[in-house]
């Protein structure tokens, strides 16, 4: 077996071992991309936790899992690259966006969010979402919002007493 043939084989093992740890990725097209841009967007992808990997588009689908939709398979055509995001799809894509109206260079054809096939029209929308944490803490408050208003009215009688007391106290 040759040196190149055992290079693809391993690099088959490792985009399938990348598909099955990750639940969510995008699809890039970096067509245009200088390699100073490429190396910078890689980067910023490694700061925050991400990975980037160019791919030959065969090897990409011999590592396909073969659930995957059919739709993502064809949209393995040109230059492709994937984005892998190990917690935060959201925030991937909003790095991708970021970089994507900066350096007007970056197109995303598809990806998997959460297990979820996405076509790249709808990738603005996830791009638009809010964190996590965000979401998290709306939803505390709005949980928290209406025992804090009852708290409030069971309070009020106590300190209308109170005040009501105090005046009495005062006509005395």
């Amino acid at each position: 077996m040759n040196v190149i043939r055992q290079k693809k084989e391993k690099f088959v093992k490792e985009l399938n071992k990348d598909f099955n740890n990750y639940e969510s990725f995008y699809l890039v097209d970096f067509v245009n991309l200088p390699v100073s841009k490429a190396v910078e967007l890689r980067r910023e992808l490694q700061r925050n936790s991400y990975v980037f990997k160019v791919v030959k588009n065969r090897l990409a689908l011999r590592a396909l899992k073969e659930d995957f939709p059919e739709e993502l398979k064809a949209k393995f055509i040109g230059p492709t690259a994937l984005a892998f995001a190990p917690e935060d799809p959201v925030g991937l894509a909003r790095l991708i966006r970021d970089f994507s109206v900066k350096h007007k260079l970056l197109k995303v054809k598809a990806g998997i969010v959460e297990g979820r096939y996405l076509p790249g029209e709808d990738f603005h929308t996830v791009a638009n979402l809010s964190s996590r944490e965000d979401l998290l803490a709306k939803l505390g408050f709005l949980m928290a919002y209406p025992l804090t208003q009852l708290l409030k009215t069971w309070q009020a009688p106590i300190s209308s007493l109170g005040s009501m007391l105090s005046q009495l106290k005062s006509k005395k």
